[in-house]
């Protein structure tokens, strides 16, 4: 009972808010809204990316993000494939240093209506979504190669009669 119980508790901690965890009713995507035009203001959509740049004004902050699909739990997907690229109109102020380019977001909000600005000198429509919530995604733990210094991958039983020999002094130390 007591681990049903913890493992309830944890399950409940979720640091993803629940606008992220669960899609909308109806899910909408980018091509689809592009697609709609105006008449697809007002419709309540999640969407997640990768994010191409931050823009911070007087009140609020413009994300813009390359379109990803997403997980189940509202993450996006590592892959190529993509709808385009949308802008998230986030309240308030975020450091560029923490969403920084490259980061993956996941927003939840509703669509504004449609803004043309260039990507280098090519023309670009973005969608644009008023953010209700967003969460940022953790970076990914970095692996770390732990090389033992013996054969093969730790305490090798053979030593002393290995035939490629050892150049540590017996005993040698399980580890560092």
């Amino acid at each position: 009972l007591a681990c049903m119980l913890a493992a309830l508790l944890a399950a409940c901690a979720s640091p993803v808010p629940q606008m992220i965890r669960e899609a909308p009713p109806v899910g909408v995507s980018l091509a689809e809204t592009r697609a709609r035009g105006d008449a697809a203001r007002g419709t309540r959509v999640r969407w997640g990316g990768t994010v191409a740049g931050l823009e911070n004004r007087a009140t609020e902050t413009w994300i813009e993000i390359v379109e990803r699909a997403l997980a189940a739990d509202g993450q996006p997907r590592t892959d190529d494939q993509t709808g385009g690229r949308f802008l998230a109109r986030v309240e308030g102020f975020l450091d560029p240093a923490i969403h920084a380019t490259g980061r993956s977001i996941t927003v939840a909000g509703t669509v504004e209506g449609f803004l043309t600005r260039a990507i280098g000198a090519y023309p670009y429509t973005y969608t644009v979504i008023k953010a209700e919530g967003f969460y940022l995604w953790p970076l990914p733990e970095r692996e770390t190669f732990y090389r033992e210094p013996y054969w093969p991958h730790g305490y090798d039983p053979w030593y002393p009669w290995h035939p490629g020999g050892y150049p540590w002094p017996w005993p040698y130390p399980y580890r560092w």
